[in-house]
């Protein structure tokens, strides 16, 4: 009953890279290849679907979360279909200001920060991590 499904273009998109490895897990890559409409983002693929000029789409949780109004979340592929999604945060080695670095990456880690995170459908990061 699905007509076309947008994706971030897999070559150069990371979430078109997670939904082409969550849809070929699910063993529906195949089947929905010919629905697919390619996005070059994916705030773009976000876009086509609020705007209803594709049927589903593929964007990230904290994405669609942005958007009150004409998306609603229809499925979630099960985490084992694809790699985790993982933000990376990083002082600068050349920076002026590594102290301050430093301190915002411990506030993203304080229970304050992971809350905020929280709030826009971040999940703390794996034990561990960094």
């Amino acid at each position: 009953r699905i007509g076309r499904i947008v994706i971030g273009n897999p070559n150069t998109v990371p979430a078109g890279q997670y939904a082409e490895e969550s849809l070929k897990a699910m063993g529906l890559w195949e089947k929905v290849q010919p629905k697919l409409v390619l996005a070059e983002n994916v705030r773009q693929a976000l876009d086509y679907v609020a705007r209803g000029e594709v049927d589903a789409g593929f964007v990230y949780a904290t994405d669609a979360a942005t958007r009150a109004q004409g998306v609603k979340e229809a499925f979630r592929p099960p985490d084992d279909t694809y790699r985790p999604v993982i933000y990376p945060g990083a002082v600068v080695a050349a920076s002026k200001q590594p102290a301050l670095g430093r301190a915002f990456l411990d506030l993203l880690e304080s229970p304050q920060g992971r809350a905020v995170l929280g709030r826009f459908g971040f999940q703390p990061p794996p034990a561990g991590a960094r």
